[in-house]
C-alpha cells in the first residue's frame, strides 16, 4: 500500500524528537509536540505524512515536491499537511530552528471551517513556504521558545495555550507573501514518472482480501502525487512509452496471476483484494488483458 508516515513511525525514524515518549493522544484530543530542528536528521524521505507540521527553518537546503523544488537559502516558515508529499535535502550541517508537529484531532473542527481554512496549514495547491526577515525571525522564534517552555510546564490548560501559539504563527504567516521561486526539476518528467512507478509498486503485494487496493486509476495516483492527471499522463508516456493506465493495468494483472497461482483465495476474494467491486468486473478486465479467464490461469501448473 501507499507509504504514509504516521506519528509513531516518524518518532521511530527520529527518536530524539520525542525523548519523553509522548503518547499519540498527549494533548487530550490529538497529539502535539514541538522540538528543535537540530534534533532531526538532515534529510527527510519523499513521502506523505498523516500529521501536520509547521517548521521554522534556519539553515540551507532544498525542498522537493513532485515536479518542482525550492532552494531554502535564508530563514523560512514551512507548512506541511497530510495531503502533499515532500522531501528535504539539507545543503549544510548547520541546521537550526524548530518543528511543531500535531495531528488532525488537535485542530478543533470549527477551526477548519473558519479563518484557518484559507491558511497555509490547510490550503491545497498554494505555496507553503514563506521567507522571513530578521525581525520576523525573532518574533516567530520567540513563539516557538514559548511553546518549548510550555511543553515542560504543568499548567492544566497548556495545550489550549499551545494551540493559541500555533494560531499566532499561522496568522503571522497569513500576513506574509509566499515564496514564488519554485524551480522545475531538471527533467521533471523523469522525476514524476519515477515517483509514479515507485508509488505503483508500493501498492503491492496484496496480503489479504480485506485490504483492498486503493489506488486504481490515473486520477488516484495524480492526487497522491499532487500533480494534475494530464501532467502525470504526459510525463509517464514521455519517459516510458506507455500510458499511466497501461502501467496500472499491467501491474494489477501481474498481482492477479500471483494470487491465483500462489494462494487459495477464490476468484471473488482476488477480485475484491484488487479493488474490483464485483467479480464479474474483474473477470472481464482480466480476460481483456490476458485473453484468458482467471480460472484458466489458476489451472495452469506452476
Amino acid at each position: 500500500m501507499e507509504q504514509i508516515e504516521s506519528v509513531q513511525e516518524f518518532y521511530s525514524r527520529v527518536p530524539q524528537a520525542n525523548p519523553l515518549g509522548l503518547s499519540l493522544h498527549n494533548a487530550g484530543v490529538g497529539h502535539f509536540n514541538v522540538f528543535e530542528r537540530r534534533s532531526c536528521l538532515n534529510n527527510a524521505p519523499y513521502i506523505r505524512r498523516d500529521f501536520y507540521k509547521v517548521s521554522l527553518i534556519i539553515g540551507t537546503g532544498k525542498l522537493h515536491y513532485a515536479d518542482k523544488w525550492i532552494e531554502i537559502d535564508r530563514p523560512a516558515l514551512l507548512f506541511s499537511n497530510p495531503v502533499i508529499p515532500y522531501s528535504w535535502e539539507a545543503a549544510s550541517n548547520d541546521q537550526e530552528g524548530w518543528f511543531c508537529l500535531f495531528t488532525e484531532a488537535f485542530i478543533h473542527p470549527n477551526e477548519k471551517i473558519g479563518t484557518l481554512q484559507d491558511s497555509p496549514l490547510f490550503k491545497i495547491g498554494g505555496s507553503p513556504i514563506f521567507f522571513i526577515n530578521d525581525d520576523q525571525q525573532q518574533e516567530i522564534s520567540a513563539i516557538f521558545k514559548k511553546m518549548i517552555s510550555e511543553m515542560d510546564s504543568d499548567y492544566i490548560h497548556k495545550y489550549d495555550l499551545l494551540r493559541n501559539y500555533l494560531h499566532l504563527i499561522i496568522h503571522e504567516a497569513m500576513k506574509l507573501q509566499p515564496a514564488e521561486s519554485f524551480e522545475k526539476n531538471t527533467n521533471a518528467s523523469s522525476r514524476i514518472a519515477g515517483l509514479f512507478l515507485e508509488l505503483l509498486e508500493r501498492q503491492f503485494p496484496i496480503d489479504t482480501p480485506e485490504m483492498a487496493l486503493q489506488l486504481k486509476t490515473a486520477n488516484h495516483y495524480a492526487e497522491n502525487l499532487s500533480v494534475h492527471v494530464n501532467h502525470l499522463n504526459r510525463a509517464v508516456k514521455e519517459v516510458t512509452g506507455k500510458t499511466t493506465t497501461e502501467h496500472i493495468s499491467t501491474r494489477i494483472v501481474k498481482e492477479a496471476i500471483a494470487l491465483l497461482q500462489h494462494t487459495d483465495w477464490n476468484v471473488a476474494q482476488v477480485a475484491y483484494g484488487l479493488g474490483f467491486e464485483y467479480p464479474a468486473y474483474f473477470n472481464n478486465f482480466f480476460k481483456k488483458q490476458t485473453q484468458r479467464t482467471p480460472k484458466e490461469i489458476r489451472n495452469i501448473a506452476v
